[in-house]
């Protein structure tokens, strides 16, 4: 049994709605103000020398600025890093050959302020656990007077504990205040077992699993219809920043989040009940880029795939959820696995076939392609040497395929999903 420490973030409500209301919309509109004063001096810079300036440079140029006294100081230095991260997110997308990538914009709806998130560090809040409350700190010029700050009553899961918090942060919504609480928990974990699973990455399927003797597909045709009806009822808003499209927007993050969710739920739970003590995932830093480092083209069709595609949300959901059943979760590079026949290890682009299919020239292997990647993935971990038996017939060339099933909301193998569960 092994003590292991981790951090959560754990959503709560707020009792006294009514009584804190005002006070944190205050601090979300200051917020957003100071992001936008940010934005405007970045802008200028930018225009002025073609560096765009980062939250380093911003926090020392804007510290003495009256907005920056609105919230409290390390409430405003977070501000301008999610400014920063913001910028470099376009960047990214930008260099990736992503054209129609926007930079940050303002923070405005119809000339108002939207209500931001705020975030509290150490020095921001105060935590009493034994009532069930959290004071948040108010910067200089938004208190009434030097000791002023708002008292959140909160309420958490039952069977949550409110322990050792590391930050609070303040969220709109549905039209509410509520707060995130992350915290840092000690928990114990043992592995299940001594087994070593791959998992490779994909676009059609979202991941293949590879337990060295039999596999799992998990094919993302829900995702990308979601993903394709929203875009489409998006197009149809007048206004982009409208309620409806605003409304769009967040119902397809949701669903998204809960997509990736339910699947790494599902694959840590098959790995669980395997005894699956180590977990390899294909490390995609990189992947939008071609071997000389600039970017991929795929065409208008397969770039929107591409650079739309939020390949580390997996691997992360994967490492949050392993952590708490004593699986290690590891991210190899998983350069060359799609190419290479993970039986007899012949490299060759070639065989690759199309529709999935893998068959080596040189072992006579046919599997499915993903799997086969999975497989070469799982193997970059020891002990896991290669096998050489002919496995043409056998798992790696049928894969049980699992479904996301919306009526549920989980992971099932094909034939229990119905073709109505799969409707958007």
């Amino acid at each position: 049994m092994a003590i292991k420490t981790v951090i959560r973030t754990h959503r709560a409500s707020i009792r006294n709605q009514r009584q804190v209301r005002d006070g944190l919309d205050t601090l979300g509109f200051a917020a957003a103000k100071l992001w936008n004063v940010a934005r405007w001096t970045a802008g200028r810079v930018w225009n002025a020398c073609g560096q765009i300036p980062d939250d380093g440079a911003l926090k020392s140029y804007l510290k003495s600025h009256e907005r920056y006294a609105d919230l409290n100081a390390q409430s405003s230095q977070r501000v301008l890093e999610e400014l920063d991260e913001a910028f470099t997110g376009w960047y990214g997308h930008r260099r990736n050959g992503n054209e129609k990538a926007n930079p940050p914009g303002y923070r405005k709806h119809n000339g108002e302020h939207p209500r931001a998130t705020v975030t509290f560090k150490e020095d921001g809040f105060k935590h009493d656990s034994k009532n069930g409350y959290i004071r948040l700190s108010k910067g200089r010029n938004t208190k009434a007077h030097w000791s002023d700050f708002i008292l959140c009553a909160y309420d958490a899961d039952p069977d949550v504990a409110i322990e050792n918090v590391q930050q609070v942060r303040s969220v709109y919504e549905h039209s509410e205040w509520r707060l995130h609480i992350v915290c840092k928990h000690e928990i114990e974990t043992e592995p299940p077992g001594d087994r070593t699973a791959g998992v490779d990455l994909g676009i059609c399927n979202v991941a293949a699993v590879s337990f060295g003797d039999e596999s799992l597909l998990y094919p993302g045709g829900a995702l990308k219809e979601d993903e394709y009806h929203f875009a489409k009822k998006r197009a149809e808003c007048d206004d982009s920043a409208s309620r409806n499209a605003r409304r769009l927007d967040r119902k397809r993050s949701e669903r998204r989040t809960h997509f990736y969710h339910a699947l790494s739920k599902a694959i840590i739970a098959e790995c669980v009940e395997r005894r699956v003590g180590t977990l390899v995932v294909g490390d995609l830093a990189g992947i939008r880029d071609d071997e000389d480092g600039t970017p991929k083209n795929w065409g208008p069709h397969g770039n929107l795939d591409l650079h739309g595609w939020p390949f580390d949300s997996l691997p992360s959901a994967l490492e949050y959820k392993g952590e708490a059943e004593g699986i290690d979760v590891l991210r190899k590079d998983e350069r060359d696995t799609s190419k290479s026949c993970s039986a007899c290890g012949r490299k060759r682009k070639a065989n690759r076939q199309e529709r999935g299919l893998y068959v080596c020239d040189e072992c006579g292997l046919v599997a499915n392609a993903d799997t086969n990647g999975a497989e070469n993935i799982r193997q970059k971990v020891p002990p896991n040497p290669p096998a050489r038996e002919d496995r043409s017939n056998g798992w790696m060339a049928q894969p049980a395929v699992h479904l996301f099933d919306r009526r549920e909301g989980v992971f099932a193998p094909r034939e229990q999903v119905t073709k109505t569960n799969r409707e958007p």
